[in-house]
């Protein structure tokens, strides 16, 4: 206001004390740095030397520190000067709502940043097919489904909704994209795959663009991680965190490919695989992690462990002072010891005294991990944006998962054209314990690490997207044993396949055929002499060569989450466009089978059928 234009006001002992209180304190900016490390228009390379500088040995050690939030408290944080925190699979607040999430987010941060230094920490999630612990979020199809759709762009917008998720629950790390090859359908890992040969997870890579942003620091960037380095789906009879056998220029042909594909997207962060190679644990494989990795694909982000990863080391349990070492000197920067930090921050302090590991190397992994939270923008930014609260299962991110729903269905047979089915005029009968169950659908990882079945989280199940296809003209009867179908049904749609598992109890070492549940429901729908739809549920080819002749369709719906409207997209007129990701084998005696290997499939890598 000039001084042409004042206004007289009264005058009050209010604006008399404002006035003096502003005379008192010497202007400054509000949010003016102390020290260089503190000032965001410096470059992120100087305020990392400067932070450094003023770090002690405690809390270089404290940054490479991960600690899981069951084996924690905010104030943990501030006396052991803690990096980050992680929940594991199905760890979660209570109530497991978004805000709990980003309330205890928040009480964890500022445990972080009440340190002498207010550095922040970072903190991770497994979000490997939405923020999938969180009830209420969108669950998009495992990756071996989105390596169906072949639409890198698809993916690409998937990482962005999932960030927005994320971020709307304060978390800014994300242990996703799993990179792997999965070369034998036993792996109990086999549909966090995207294809078993390395183009498929090459291409799928955009996930990490869509997860960090075109730069990192935008308002929804998240920390990628590519994982799990190096050969974990290549591992003898698809044993999980067995011994991957390949010279180095069969694990490189294979295997490196998607990991190189991800450094050159500027990946954050890269998980070491718990597997061995060639009987060499990776936790401990200095010339993979430092030599390969950091030195000849010029990775510049941080490399973390998996969850006690450096405790197999030894093969003995319980984590040793040589296992540390072995790891930290190995090229492992962030080290998640869920449990047990106290131990290894004692033990890692020990080791750095007596020379066992060089300072220059705590160094190198405070400087990883230090660019990235610079880079995230969590000193100026540490606490959950509550804009993005409201994105976690949005109409707008669940209409994208029902998107690749729809583009990852894989019509393998489809006898007689019975399918697309009439939306008019039709009498259906669904059966099969899969159609119904959210918790079915969406497979391991989901709302608990193993998964489960049931009711366990908001979202469509495919009978509900077959009944919401439908017009009002036709019947959609449901039972789930198949009791009570008769001739007069126009067609019969057996929803089967698996139930949920994850890592380890989802390795099968012998059958992997439909159960006898499964074959009852089937051939109860087939013995009323209507055609019969086999929609299958599962995250791997199984073994059912031997039943398909019986069958009049087959749709490979791999695990679609929670929206399985997209199934019903296909049954009724949407014109299938997944390709499968993997080779379908004959039996299971002929694992592991994969494209080129000369066995004769019953469906090659890449089949699929159209209207």
């Amino acid at each position: 206001m000039t001084r042409h234009h004042r206004v007289r006001r009264p005058f009050s002992l209010a604006l008399l004390l404002v006035a003096v209180t502003a005379l008192a304190v010497p202007a400054r900016p509000a949010n003016a740095a102390t020290y260089p490390y503190q000032d965001p228009t410096l470059p992120v390379a100087t305020r990392v030397a400067d932070l450094l500088a003023r770090m002690t040995l405690d809390e270089k050690i404290g940054q490479m520190t991960q600690a899981e939030r069951g084996s924690v408290t905010a104030a943990d944080l501030t006396t052991y000067r803690l990096g980050s925190i992680l929940s594991g699979g199905g760890s979660a607040p209570s109530p497991n709502t978004a805000t709990s999430w980003a309330d205890m987010y928040d009480g964890f941060q500022r445990g972080a940043l009440a340190t002498p230094l207010a550095i922040p920490m970072i903190y991770g999630v497994d979000a490997v097919h939405g923020h999938n612990n969180v009830v209420g979020a969108t669950i998009f199809p495992h990756n071996i489904g989105l390596g169906a759709t072949r639409d890198p762009a698809l993916v690409q917008q998937i990482g962005q909704a999932v960030a927005e998720e994320v971020s709307g629950t304060g978390v800014d790390w994300d242990f996703a994209p799993c990179l792997c090859v999965a070369r034998d359908d036993r792996w109990g890992r086999t549909y966090e795959s995207f294809g078993e040969t390395p183009d498929l997870p090459s291409d799928m890579t955009t996930l990490i663009t869509g997860l960090q942003g075109p730069s990192l620091g935008g308002p929804t960037s998240v920390l990628a991680t590519a994982k799990h380095y190096l050969g974990d789906g290549g591992t003898a009879g698809g044993d999980d965190q067995g011994d991957t056998r390949l010279t180095e220029a069969e694990l490189r042909t294979v295997h490196l490919p998607p990991f190189q594909a991800a450094v050159q997207r500027g990946v954050g962060s890269v998980m070491i695989s718990y597997s061995s190679w060639n009987g060499v644990k990776m936790h401990g494989n200095r010339y993979l992690i430092t030599t390969v990795l950091k030195g000849e694909l010029g990775f510049t982000g941080f490399v973390v462990s998996d969850w006690n990863g450096i405790d197999q080391i030894d093969g003995a349990a319980g984590f040793t002072a040589a296992e540390v070492t072995a790891a930290v000197n190995a090229g492992i920067d962030m080290v998640m010891v869920p449990a047990a930090w106290k131990t290894f921050i004692s033990t890692l302090r020990a080791e750095v005294q007596n020379g066992h590991v060089p300072l220059s190397r705590i160094d190198d992994a405070n400087r990883r991990i230090l660019t990235k939270k610079f880079e995230l923008g969590l000193f100026e930014r540490p606490y959950t944006d509550r804009s993005w609260t409201p994105t976690v299962g949005s109409v707008s991110h669940r209409a994208l998962a029902r998107q690749a729903v729809r583009e990852s269905q894989v019509l393998l047979k489809n006898t007689g054209s019975v399918l697309p089915l009439a939306r008019a005029d039709n009498k259906i009968f669904v059966a099969g314990r899969n159609a119904d169950n959210i918790g079915n659908q969406s497979g391991g990882w989901t709302i608990s690490w193993q998964g489960s079945s049931g009711n366990i989280t908001p979202g469509t199940t495919i009978l509900q997207g077959i009944r919401a296809a439908v017009g009002p003209t036709t019947t959609v009867t449901y039972n789930q044993r198949g009791t009570g179908i008769d001739g007069s049904y126009r067609a019969a749609i057996a929803v089967v396949g698996e139930t949920p598992y994850a890592e380890g109890q989802g390795d099968r070492t012998g059958s992997m055929s439909l159960d006898r549940e499964d074959l009852r429901t089937i051939a109860t729908l087939r013995n009323a002499g209507v055609p019969v739809i086999v929609v299958l549920v599962s995250g791997r080819p199984m073994d059912i060569a031997t039943e398909l002749p019986r069958w009049d369709a087959l749709l490979a719906s791999w695990l679609p989450g929670t929206e399985g409207a997209g199934v019903a997209d296909v049954l009724f007129g949407a014109a299938p466009t997944g390709k499968l990701p993997m080779t379908w084998m004959n039996s299971v005696s002929q694992q592991p089978i994969n494209a080129g290997d000369g066995q004769v499939p019953l469906f090659a890598q890449g089949y699929g059928l159209t209207y």
